[in-house]
């Protein structure tokens, strides 16, 4: 329960219909076992207590008498153990009988919410025997003491306030209305929702997806507990299928006709600063929503969850490509408007053998090919320099030539030592000033040749470039419109590996040398042409890496503990803490050093659900001070 991780499952104890006695023990033993898991939310089906279809049972005193008896022994059951219960019984209030959720938690019921939607119409009659709740707020006499008896409760966990839940059951997701609308609007981040959802044909599919919706729209967790074996099959079958959904996704479901538990972790402070961030979820705050709070031990619960290595790129070879393909449609459908825009007649691109250019020369492609315009209306402009070998520079021109694009080489080599002479600057000391002379030799050269040409310069550089800054300022940092600027580097690599499956086998052979071809400026001299001295990844650390940081930092505004801590769990195997802890460190600084690059960059495309274009998502004072996330870095 730290870092905002609450442990939960749902489960289907197997039952014997009207044997109260019998299914109190199959549900003891699911609590046991949530209790080994060390789950703190259990929530289980609807009417478990005694089963679904008791039909016209239900209206027996006998049957009605046995359900409260075993509802307050299974309540009290909970006492010293450090879980919330939710189940399911059928309860008399005065002369009617309701469907309730029964929430409980150290030997006490804390609050009965009885459902609200009551179906009959197919094969459900639950009309017949139930009373829908009432819209006031009641209370009931259980175990020797008045609890809260309505759909209006909240409950709340006050050793972690963000833990807040609410229940509904079975109908009451599949209406217009549903009460968790009101419950997430008035503060709970999670919904139990106790089912008992008969089987047919295409109903499974259906069901995912409206528990995934409604975990979207609601920004909240969505535990749906289903009915299985043991119900009666008079008539249905029901097959358990249990869901745990986060902001419409699926984290687990169970498989039909198991009668599983399943066990994941919810991230209430992810929900919470989703809420924060979108400013259409507009909380109400209704008088008649009951707080109920519980006072619960704060421990850190193992991870057991999936949290991807690469965020932004989909494990699945078919949603990868499928990703890939609308983001290079995305990109040039970006660039086509602006070249149609500003009557553009040319395209200027500085083609370096690298990724992020290679990246961008192919969306220049696609852009004309939508265009129906020639390609040798692209400039491919290659400017080789001190530190350029023949490797970059002999794939950078056989791409460019192999797609049909007008290749230039310019070599900036006697402009730059012209440039350093005259700043009076030693060709011997490879410095910054140095290392950037080279970069904005070659955007001028790159601008100049756009004017020239009635042109605009693409720019190439990535996000993940753009969170640590490294750019040249007025440098790569610039151009007339930046394809790659929100593509983050783990992603760009997946893109061109995407489009060379699908070219001729020379073009393919060039892409795939670019991509094995370590990450670097070029700036400085190997010696020999050969070796790439500069390796970016040594210099800032592994762009894996700072795309995880980025992700979890910028898309959920993760504190710098909880990051290092999905870090240690995540990269287990691949970094040492050590390691972790000192790129997630210069991540840190140089993200807040670098703002002012982020401040003034050139237009281009979101394509994600990250951008750090001061005109779209990111907005930061070039001057915000980075100590107090620092200082908890350090204190790791």
């Amino acid at each position: 329960m730290k870092n905002g991780f609450i442990k939960v499952a749902t489960a289907t104890p197997k039952i014997c219909v009207a044997d109260c006695e019998y299914n109190k023990n199959s549900i003891i033993e699911l609590i046991d076992e949530a209790c080994n898991k060390d789950v703190k939310l259990l929530c289980l089906p609807e009417l478990c207590v005694t089963g679904y279809t008791c039909s016209d049972l239900f209206l027996h005193q006998t049957l009605l008498d046995e359900s409260k008896k075993v509802t307050e022994e299974i309540a009290t059951y909970t006492k010293n153990k450090d879980i919330v219960v939710i189940f399911g019984a059928p309860l008399r209030y005065f002369d009617k009988i309701y469907n309730c959720g029964i929430v409980c938690f150290n030997g006490d019921i804390l609050g009965i919410v009885p459902k609200t939607n009551l179906p009959t119409y197919s094969e459900f009659y639950e009309g017949r025997q139930f009373t829908k709740a009432f819209e006031e707020n009641l209370e009931m006499n259980i175990l020797d003491k008045k609890v809260p008896f309505t759909k209006n409760i909240i409950f709340e966990c006050k050793n972690m306030p963000d833990f807040r839940f609410g229940v509904e059951i079975c109908e009451d997701l599949w209406v217009a209305d549903s009460p968790s609308v009101n419950l997430a609007l008035s503060g709970a981040t999670i919904i139990a929702n106790l089912s008992a959802s008969d089987e047919i044909i295409g109903k499974a599919e259906y069901r995912r997806n409206l528990v995934a919706l409604q975990s979207a729209k609601l920004l909240c967790a969505y535990l749906y507990a289903d009915a299985g074996e043991g119900e009666s099959t008079t008539d249905l079958v029901f097959a358990g299928h249990s869901i745990i959904a986060e902001n419409g996704s699926i984290l687990c479901e169970t498989q039909l006709f198991e009668n599983q538990m399943i066990v994941t972790e919810i991230d209430v402070e992810k929900l919470v600063y989703e809420r924060r961030r979108m400013t259409t979820f507009k909380p109400v705050y209704k008088d008649n929503i009951i707080k109920v709070s519980f006072d619960m031990n704060i421990s850190e619960c193992k991870l057991t969850r999936y949290f991807a290595k690469k965020p932004f790129v989909p494990t699945n070879d078919v949603d990868r490509n499928n990703r890939c393909a609308s983001i290079l449609r995305m990109q040039a459908e970006g660039l086509k408007k602006r070249i149609v825009h500003s009557h553009a007649k040319t395209a200027v691109i500085g083609i370096s053998g690298g990724l992020d250019s290679c990246l961008a020369l192919l969306v220049a492609v696609k852009t004309m090919d939508l265009l129906k315009r020639p390609r040798t209306d692209i400039i491919s402009v290659t400017m080789p320099c001190f530190g350029t070998t023949k490797r970059t520079k002999s794939n950078a021109e056989k791409l460019s030539t192999l797609l049909g694009v007008t290749l230039k080489c310019i070599d900036i080599t006697a402009s730059v030592k012209q440039h350093l002479k005259d700043i009076d600057h030693s060709i011997d000391v490879h410095d910054v000033t140095y290392e950037n002379a080279q970069a904005r030799e070659r955007t001028k050269v790159l601008m100049n040749i756009a004017n020239k040409e009635n042109g605009l310069v693409v720019g190439t550089g990535d996000l993940s470039e753009l969170a640590l800054g490294w750019a040249t300022y007025n440098g790569d940092h610039m151009s007339m419109y930046g394809v790659n600027a929100s593509i983050p580097k783990t992603l760009v690599r997946h893109i061109v590996d995407f489009y060379a499956q699908t070219e001729s086998d020379e073009i393919k052979e060039v892409l795939l040398d670019i991509l094995d071809t370590p990450v670097s400026p070029e700036l400085i001299p190997s010696g020999d042409g050969e070796t790439i001295v500069q390796e970016t990844e040594s210099l800032v650390g592994p762009y894996e890496l700072h795309d995880f940081f980025m992700y979890h930092i910028l898309r959920f505004g993760f504190t710098p503990k909880k990051v290092y801590r999905l870090a240690k769990y995540v990269f287990e195997k691949d970094y040492d803490e050590q390691t972790l802890l000192k790129w997630l460190k210069n991540f840190y600084r140089r993200f807040f050093m670098q703002q002012f690059k982020r401040s003034c960059l050139p237009d281009g495309p979101k394509v994600g659900s990250i951008t750090l274009s001061p005109r779209g998502d990111w907005r930061m004072p070039s001057d915000a001070s980075g100590r107090i996330w620092l200082k908890e870095v350090e204190e790791l």
